[in-house]
């Protein structure tokens, strides 16, 4: 790889993920809210990629958010309501879908390109034995849902894209300040992981949804 796009590159993991590529020695290019780039705005999303140099070899979707228009996931049904679900979706799955949807003709034809978005284990509905956090799972199951899809689509005419949903495990973040029982790891050594994990794909690893050790989750 020789040239990456990190979008969402101010939050935690983002920055620790451009630091890591150019640790590896690539050239990285970042769109974040700090640039005026909006990722659930779909003009946004067409004017900051018109910025961005070819060819990519990375594109690496780092945005999203716990809660939207509340402080916190909700815990049970009675605090479900619409106005947080549609914020959630929009972030976290609509907008890497509207950046996907305006690289696709820009997707190498014959050379390795991996796109790459930070899901979330409490996205897959097969691992759910917990509940709650309705939204928020929610939208990171439509992410993996687009992202499957549209890796379906891909491999048609581009054999050597790597579409992936990436799970990063519990990163030491703003978003997990209130969560102090979960075993958190620095978002350096989250990019770190995340990167190696990618490194290791292979075209017939798009479309699938992977944890920070490679392991397939299921969806």
């Amino acid at each position: 790889m020789k040239r990456a796009l990190v979008i969402g590159a101010t939050g935690g993991v983002g920055r620790a993920v451009v630091a890591e590529l150019q640790t590896r020695g690539l050239d990285v290019v970042s769109l974040s809210r700090a640039d005026g780039f909006d990722i659930t705005d779909e003009d946004s999303v067409v004017a900051g990629l018109a910025n961005v140099p070819d060819p990519l070899d990375l594109v690496f979707v780092a945005t999203g958010a716990l809660a939207s228009t509340r402080d916190a996931p909700e815990k049970s049904l009675a605090d479900f309501g619409a106005d947080e679900v549609i914020e959630q979706v929009r972030l976290n799955a609509l907008g890497p879908a509207l950046v996907l949807k305006h690289l696709r003709p820009r997707i190498p034809r014959a050379e390795r390109f991996v796109f790459a978005c930070l899901s979330a284990r409490v996205g897959s509905i097969g691992d759910n034995r917990l509940g709650g956090w309705y939204s928020y799972r929610t939208s990171k199951a439509a992410l993996n849902a687009l992202i499957h899809g549209a890796a379906v689509e891909i491999a048609r005419t581009r054999k050597q894209a790597i579409l992936t949903c990436l799970h990063p495990g519990t990163v030491e973040t703003r978003f997990t300040l209130n969560y102090p029982d979960h075993a958190k790891v620095t978002p350096q050594t989250a990019a770190r992981n995340l990167l190696n994990v990618i490194e290791g794909l292979t075209p017939a690893d798009s479309g699938r949804f992977f944890d920070y050790a490679g392991k397939e989750i299921p969806w």
